[in-house]
């Protein structure tokens, strides 16, 4: 028997019209008698079938259903984030709108969540029904270079299902592509009791993935960058001025030789600007410059910088 709770449920979505009323059902099917308190939070990003219509239908119906429609396709982690602003319950799940994810599985993460004592826990699709070459293996891939840098030990990064304590959701920033790093991102926000639980993964019903081969390429370019944001991101002097200072250093040094050397030593030889070590000092000193320069640079930009609307909504309901 589980414990009630309140729950909102956000669901992004793309040109998903056939899955959307069968999810609905699915969803309250599976938190009848559990949740208390129930909202759906249907975010279309930019979808041009009928998914909208289908969403008001939902909403002029059922009142737990509530939607959100972009002015265009902004990406998910736009989506994801609009429903993180929106949502009001105790505990905040996400889903995808692809019938991928059981949302069967949402009461007994929230209770694990709870007895573990968790600020999110995160779906593990052990056992997948896609693609071992297109999918599965650069998934693998892809999971452990992102636990190898994140120090996070999760098996399945981007799974689509996950459940949040409210105080998580309305704590973190979710833009660019860093859906697929809530987790980190949640870690560097101070909550790091994170879990996991394997869920069941469904075989698509309807239409066809909307995301291409490069999204692992754009994922691991991703982390590399939330690696780089957490460890300097607050100081980027650390990084840029402490390559610079070097590069200057070592460029300086090389020109003090060469002025020695032509001086002192090779008086009637060929001119400094002859040799390779005048334009490798050169190198570096310009190069140590400019590190230094952008380390200063971005120092300023972190000071004066005002966050902006990433999206923008056609309609709401």
């Amino acid at each position: 028997m589980y414990k009630p709770f309140e729950l909102s449920v956000i669901i992004p979505l793309l040109n998903e019209n056939e899955s959307l009323i069968p999810l609905h059902q699915w969803i309250v099917k599976s938190l009848k008698n559990k949740a208390t308190s129930l909202e759906i939070l249907f975010i279309d990003d930019g979808s041009t079938d009928d998914s909208w219509k289908t969403i008001q239908a939902l909403s002029s119906q059922y009142p737990e259903v509530k939607g959100v429609r972009f002015q265009k396709n902004y990406g998910k982690s736009q989506a994801l984030h609009a429903g993180f602003e929106r949502a009001t319950k105790t505990y905040i799940a996400t889903l995808d709108a692809d019938l991928q994810d059981s949302p069967e599985e949402l009461p007994q993460m929230i209770a694990n969540l709870e007895k573990e004592g968790l600020d999110l826990i995160s779906g593990w699709k052990k056992k997948r029904y896609d693609s071992f070459l297109f999918k599965n293996l650069p998934s693998k891939l892809f999971n452990w270079a992102a636990r190898r840098l994140s120090g996070i030990s999760l098996h399945d990064f981007n799974c689509g299902i996950k459940v949040y304590r409210k105080e998580v959701i309305k704590s973190i920033d979710v833009h660019g592509e860093m859906h697929r790093y809530i987790p980190v991102l949640a870690s560097q926000a101070g909550f790091n009791k994170i879990g996991e639980q394997i869920v069941q993964h469904q075989a698509r019903q309807f239409g066809h993935t909307k995301f291409g081969a490069d999204r692992f390429f754009k994922g691991f370019l991703d982390l590399i960058t939330l690696w780089f944001v957490n460890r300097f991101g607050k100081r980027p002097m650390h990084f840029f001025g402490l390559w610079g200072t070097v590069m200057l250093l070592f460029g300086l040094g090389f020109t003090l030789f060469l002025g020695i050397d032509k001086l002192y030593f090779d008086t009637q030889s060929r001119l400094i600007t002859e040799r390779p070590e005048f334009y490798i000092a050169l190198t570096l000193m310009l190069l140590g410059g400019q590190f230094f320069i952008a380390g200063f640079l971005g120092e300023l930009v972190l000071r004066n910088n005002k966050p902006s609307a990433r999206y923008h909504i056609k309609e709401q309901i």
